[in-house]
């Protein structure tokens, strides 16, 4: 069995060739051999014509002479056949030729006047032909041949040795053709076995060529490159997943340690288990947050879209999280028209709960916030818009991404884990909506949702 590719081209190519050229010789043999006979025995039958009027005009005894003494009648078998029947044979090159062995058919038809082309099916050079020479003695039968008896038929042989010439040279280019085109599929062979063992650091460099293997190049590259990314957000994950549970843990694990000491003082102990307590409930989020982005993630993550009052459940969770935002002694601002729409409402209300616990956190005290709610022709606009310390630029692109803290030393100290926004736009894009956030350093951040107000739940990809 042929594995390999390049042989399997070459085999293809190659029986695609010599089928074709078979076509190609008996297809041509068939026309062009009638055409050339049909001229050759043409050419034939006239030499004959004027061999036996060149005959027909001079002494009978010249004519020995004549035969024997011209060049040109070399080439060909020449048979004299006397009325008395006796023949004579001249031509045929330098070697004095046999008379030829001549059908009595023939020889009546031209004795009788008429000129004679035999039309047997064998080689050109087996035929004949015939012409009447009149004498005074009587009609001359003269029938001649081509003189070379031995040289094969030369159109047959021609058109063959053209073809094996075509076959072989065919087949060289072939052979470096094929490598071309497979050379490409080995390089992704080999591409794809270095990815498989996690090194995704290559680039086939096919990218100037136009066809669809230049295509499928491209398309590897770019594969090649989602993948690394891939990679590099799996272990930035995994890096700060550790991290986020290390730092509690070590604290837990320490001040445990500590209050083993008999003679601390209770005020110290107390301290210390508020904090054992604090690194216990952020531990306790982080993997609640965790297996919430898992279950987002998964294809089999409930989904259950109701026809809710937006505005009602915005109000309600104002009015839950009111002890955080006034003990910061903050001012909302709420513009919440009676607005419905089709969504999952405890998802939902994971969404408008990590946003508004974001403002708070993230607004000094004595700012404000605004909660506002916009119905558009087909889709609604919840947006938040607070006065904080605001986002740089440069971590504008990143905010969403899981784990990522504009701030990490300040996320850190307020329990921020970096899921939040993550969470908010997983839940965002399952409810066919989007997410957008605007910042500015120091003025504060704006964050706009914006979901479908149809009455069914958004058709999955």
């Amino acid at each position: 069995m042929i594995r390999s590719l390049y042989q399997r081209v070459v085999l293809t190519f190659l029986v695609a060739v010599i089928l074709g050229l078979t076509v190609a010789f008996f297809v041509m043999l068939s026309l062009y051999r009638d055409t050339f006979n049909a001229g050759i025995q043409r050419q034939f039958s006239d030499t004959a014509a004027d061999i036996a009027g060149v005959l027909g005009r001079v002494e009978r005894g010249q004519w020995d002479e004549l035969l024997r003494e011209q060049h040109w009648i070399s080439v060909l078998r020449i048979t004299l056949i006397a009325p008395s029947g006796e023949a004579h044979a001249y031509g045929g090159g330098p070697v004095q030729p046999e008379p030829m062995q001549i059908p009595p058919d023939a020889l009546r038809q031209v004795r009788s006047g008429q000129s004679y082309a035999s039309t047997g099916i064998g080689s050109l050079y087996s035929r004949m032909y015939g012409a009447p020479v009149r004498t005074e003695e009587g009609v001359y039968g003269l029938f001649i041949q081509p003189g070379n008896q031995s040289e094969p038929d030369d159109l047959g042989k021609t058109l063959l040795t053209t073809l094996l010439i075509a076959l072989a040279a065919g087949s060289l280019f072939i052979l470096v053709a094929a490598r071309y085109l497979v050379n490409p599929l080995n390089r992704m062979t080999q591409a794809t076995r270095r990815m498989a063992k996690g090194d995704f650091n290559v680039q086939l460099k096919l990218r100037k060529r136009r066809d669809e293997l230049g295509e499928l190049a491209r398309s590897f590259d770019h594969m090649a490159v989602e993948l690394r990314q891939l990679e590099r957000m799996r272990q930035d994950f995994v890096a700060n997943v550790s991290h986020e549970i290390q730092s509690p843990l070590t604290s837990i694990s320490g001040f445990s340690k500590l209050m083993r000491n008999p003679g601390m003082p209770e005020e110290e102990k107390g301290q210390y288990l508020d904090i054992i307590e604090t690194e216990a409930d952020r531990l306790s989020r982080l993997t609640e947050n965790l297996l919430k982005l898992a279950s987002l993630d998964s294809e089999h993550h409930p989904f259950h879209p109701v026809p809710l009052r937006l505005d009602e459940q915005l109000r309600r969770i104002v009015v839950a999280l009111e002890p955080h935002w006034s003990a910061k002694g903050l001012e909302l601002q709420l513009e919440l028209p009676q607005v419905k729409v089709m969504g999952d409402e405890d998802q939902l209300s994971q969404v408008w709960v990590n946003l508004l616990t974001n403002a708070v956190k993230f607004t000094p005290e004595g700012g404000s916030i605004e909660l506002k709610l916009e119905a558009l022709t087909d889709r609604v606009r919840v947006i938040f818009r607070d006065t904080g310390i605001g986002i740089a630029a440069e971590d504008m692109e990143r905010i969403f991404e899981r784990f990522y803290k504009a701030d990490r030393s300040r996320g850190r100290e307020k329990g921020g884990s970096g899921l939040g926004l993550a969470i908010v736009r997983k839940i965002a894009e399952l409810h066919g909506g989007t997410v957008e956030a605007a910042s500015e350093p120091g003025r504060g951040t704006t964050v706009t949702v914006t979901l479908p107000s149809g009455l069914g739940p958004p058709s999955k990809p």
